[in-house]
């Protein structure tokens, strides 16, 4: 009873504060390993600008936009949404994965499960990039009293639109009934039935979109540069000449 009477106080401080908190969130530098494992990817023309980040340690491509969607779905409607997404000629996308360790379904616990709070991230993508990429804190801490100092989503890196609430997986759990999310405003990792509503952030396998201002084949030159540069062969031309004997 008092277990689940913690998670029920828990989700109420979510639902409560959770608009706040996302309000407050930002780039936290030195928080987490962003700063050095995520790349920004252009998936349009302008190599500017990052529409998506590529994250090293995962080998999958996060869209920079965690709300792309703008709406809460349905599991099947998540699934269906992504599957079709189409972002300048870049397809292929899908929701990020949990993997189902120990015994089948749901290991409740504080630490170290695939269920719970500060679960073990390599059991799910959206759980490393909370808690290692960005270096957010569940609520609860791995003896299970809460809440953590400075607890949820205190570092957003460099994402906008991340939901300090509950997002869709791709993963189904044990039975079909249910599937796994990830709630960005506490931490937390569990499972839950597919009607219910939540957000979805789409993911790709591996390295997409072009690195920004990778390669000076992508950069054009700018046409004053370029006059610059013939002016300075031409004068290098003309002392060679001039330094000739006659």
């Amino acid at each position: 009873m008092k277990f689940h009477l913690r998670r029920a106080v828990a989700a109420l401080f979510v639902f409560v504060l959770g608009a706040s908190t996302l309000a407050h969130a930002a780039a936290v530098s030195g928080q987490g390993t962003w700063e050095s494992t995520l790349q920004g990817r252009s998936l349009d023309d302008n190599l500017s600008t990052a529409e998506a980040y590529y994250d090293t340690s995962l080998n999958i491509t996060w869209l920079a936009d965690a709300n792309y969607a703008g709406t809460t779905m349905l599991w099947s409607e998540a699934n269906t949404w992504v599957s079709s997404l189409n972002i300048n000629g870049n397809t292929g996308w899908r929701l990020p994965t949990i993997t189902d360790t120990g015994t089948s379904g749901c290991n409740y616990a504080y630490s170290g499960t695939d269920c719970g709070y500060n679960v073990n991230t390599a059991t799910g993508e959206m759980a490393h990039m909370f808690y290692t990429t960005l270096g957010d804190k569940a609520y609860y801490n791995t003896s299970g009293w809460g809440p953590n100092l400075a607890e949820g989503l205190t570092n957003t890196g460099p994402f906008s639109n991340i939901q300090s609430s509950l997002y869709w997986s791709g993963t189904e759990a044990p039975g079909a009934v249910s599937a796994w999310y990830f709630n960005f405003g506490n931490g937390e990792q569990d499972a839950s039935n597919k009607v219910s509503y939540y957000y979805a952030w789409a993911v790709h396998s591996g390295d997409v979109g072009a690195p920004l201002f990778a390669s000076p084949v992508y950069l054009p030159v700018p046409a004053a540069a370029w006059l610059f540069g013939s002016g300075l062969v031409g004068l290098f031309g003309l002392a060679r000449r001039s330094a000739r004997p006659a």
